[in-house]
C-alpha cells in the first residue's frame, strides 16, 4: 500500500491518518480529483478517514503522494511533538557581584540602618 509509518498493518486499524507529502503540480487530473475527494489539497495536511475498501483503493491509487498511519500512531506522534516543543524553564545565570559593588551595597545598608536607629 502507501508509504506507511504504522507498526501494524493498515488493514487492522479502524481509522487512517492520511498525509499529503508531495505537491500537486505535474500530477494527473485523475489523481488530483482523488486527492480532492480524500480532502487533501495542500502539502503536509492530514485528514483522518474511516478504513474502508473505498478509501484504501483511493490511497492505493495515489500512494506516491501520501504517507499513511493508523490514527493511534498519528495521535501518539502529535503528542510527542507537542512535548518536544513544550516550554522549558528558563536558564538563570547568577553572576557574583564585583567587589566594589558589594562594598557600596554594604555601606548603603549600614547607612540606612544608622538612619533608622536615629
Amino acid at each position: 500500500m502507501a508509504r506507511s509509518k504504522a507498526s501494524v498493518p493498515i488493514a487492522w486499524s479502524a481509522r487512517l491518518a492520511i498525509t499529503l507529502v508531495r505537491g500537486l503540480p505535474g500530477t494527473l487530473g485523475l489523481h488530483r480529483r482523488t486527492l480532492k475527494a480524500l480532502g487533501l489539497q495542500k502539502c503536509n495536511r492530514t485528514v483522518i478517514r474511516e478504513n474502508t475498501p473505498t478509501i484504501r483503493g483511493m490511497v492505493k491509487q495515489v500512494k506516491r503522494h501520501l504517507a499513511v498511519e493508523t490514527e493511534e500512531m498519528y495521535l501518539d506522534r502529535l503528542k510527542r511533538e507537542a512535548e518536544h516543543k513544550a516550554l522549558r524553564p528558563p536558564i538563570v545565570m547568577r553572576h557574583s557581584m564585583p567587589k566594589k559593588a558589594k562594598q557600596l551595597e554594604t555601606k548603603a545598608k549600614k547607612s540606612e540602618a544608622n538612619e533608622s536607629n536615629s
